[in-house]
């Protein structure tokens, strides 16, 4: 469809609007240029996969090809970057517009139940209180989101420095919403109270007796939020831990690493405390003068599910690192020492951070030979790259080495330097 959308989309005529464009109601828009800037890339990308579009002056030579066709998808690489970060901020301007509406949702939703459910029981102080602390949670996101309107509205604060939506501070702020709901619930009922008794009575509700299971539990998610990004920032700092940023936030990185996967440290944390947050919630619609007394087995079912999450955060990652390097063959080749002009491919893991298979992040990843630096070249197969790989690196020893021993270190997209090997390069 994108190469469709390439093919049909090229005479259409310039202006103002193409490229980065992010004014939303032009139809030549951020996403639109990106969009397109996409398609011409993939059109490319096949094209040259099919051994299209080479040039007569370097068809002769394979290294000589291989290098125009890497510089060319590079720059081509670099034009789908750029469109999309414009398409990523634009996005994230206009989400706060979404985000208010979801707010404001569940507030009528629960004014609908509570009408509905009214209905024979009649009208209570705690129907009263709780749509009034919705309204107030809501006005409070509401302008929350205003504030932070350019950097997608309420969800500014879960989103993290690596522009992904960040599962320990969404859960984190869950089960802050619903307790700070819940006060606003019980502070509701006591401003209407007009008995000693009353007023006793929800003042004990507060106490700690009544919610230490949910007290507990709220203390220890957002511990795990603060622990989480000091875990993560040092372990970026110390190179065990390679990270790249994402063009945007998206919902699947609740569920997800940063490559896109499934990941069951964050989906089992999700999912338990959902289903936790959701018995608060009943609890606390069905006693609305005390905060909700979250059982000691669902509490501490939680608490596993967050020191598994953290657990995780500690031991995902891993620097990169070199394995070995041997001389490039091909079919025909006799076999024979490393001399420069050859191609060595160079073997072990870790080359390609998550979240870095697009061909702009590809294109950043070095190898440094010696003291010169030698940039990846990007192989072209439909549908993707044979180079560079996560496991396997190919490139080639320029005759600006020195013959003799020199040292062999790769520098991924995301900064990260791998041990040195050395190899002995002759005349």
């Amino acid at each position: 469809m994108a190469v469709q959308e390439a093919r049909g989309g090229a005479d259409v005529p310039g202006g103002v609007h193409e490229g980065g464009c992010t004014c939303g109601d032009c139809p030549h828009g951020a996403r639109e240029g990106h969009r397109r800037a996409v398609a011409e890339f993939l059109l490319m990308r096949d094209g040259f996969a099919a051994g299209q579009g080479l040039p007569a002056a370097v068809a002769h030579s394979a290294s000589a090809s291989r290098q125009w066709v890497s510089e060319e998808l590079r720059q081509s690489a670099e034009l789908v970057a750029e469109r999309g970060r414009a398409e990523g901020e634009a996005w994230l301007a206009r989400l706060w517009r979404s985000t208010v509406i979801a707010v404001w949702t569940p507030v009528v939703v629960l004014l609908l139940v509570q009408s509905l459910t009214a209905i024979g029981a009649g009208w209570s102080t705690a129907r009263t209180a709780g749509l009034l602390a919705a309204l107030v949670t809501g006005g409070a996101l509401t302008a929350a989101s205003w504030f932070h309107r350019a950097r997608g509205g309420v969800l500014a604060p879960v989103i993290g420095e690596d522009n992904r939506l960040s599962t320990s501070r969404a859960v984190a702020a869950a089960w802050v919403l619903l307790v700070a709901y819940a006060v606003l619930v019980l502070v509701g009922r006591l401003a209407a109270a007009s008995g000693h008794a009353e007023r006793d009575a929800l003042i004990s509700g507060l106490e700690l007796a009544r919610g230490a299971g949910v007290v507990t539990v709220l203390a220890v998610v957002s511990g795990v939020a603060v622990l989480v990004r000091r875990v993560v920032g040092l372990r970026v700092l110390g190179q065990k831990l390679q990270k790249v940023r994402a063009d945007r936030p998206r919902a699947a990185d609740l569920l997800t690493d940063d490559a896109g996967r499934g990941a069951f440290a964050d989906i089992q944390y999700v999912v338990i405390s959902a289903v936790a947050v959701v018995f608060a919630a009943v609890r606390l619609a069905r006693r609305p003068d005390q905060l909700p007394d979250l059982p000691w087995g669902l509490a501490v079912a939680v608490l596993v599910s967050a020191a598994t999450y953290l657990a995780a955060k500690y031991a995902e990652g891993g620097r990169p690192v070199i394995l070995s390097v041997v001389r490039a063959r091909e079919a025909g080749d006799l076999d024979a020492p490393v001399r420069t002009g050859d191609d060595i491919e160079i073997r072990g893991a870790g080359f390609v951070p998550p979240g870095a298979q697009g061909a702009d992040r590809l294109t950043r990843t070095v190898v440094r030979i010696g003291t010169v630096n030698v940039h990846v070249p990007l192989v072209p197969v439909t549908g993707g790259f044979s180079n560079p790989t996560d496991a396997v690196l190919t490139v080639p020893v320029p005759v600006d080495v020195e013959p003799g021993r020199v040292e062999v270190q790769v520098v991924t997209a995301a900064g990260v330097e791998t041990n040195k090997y050395a190899i002995d390069v002759t005349d």
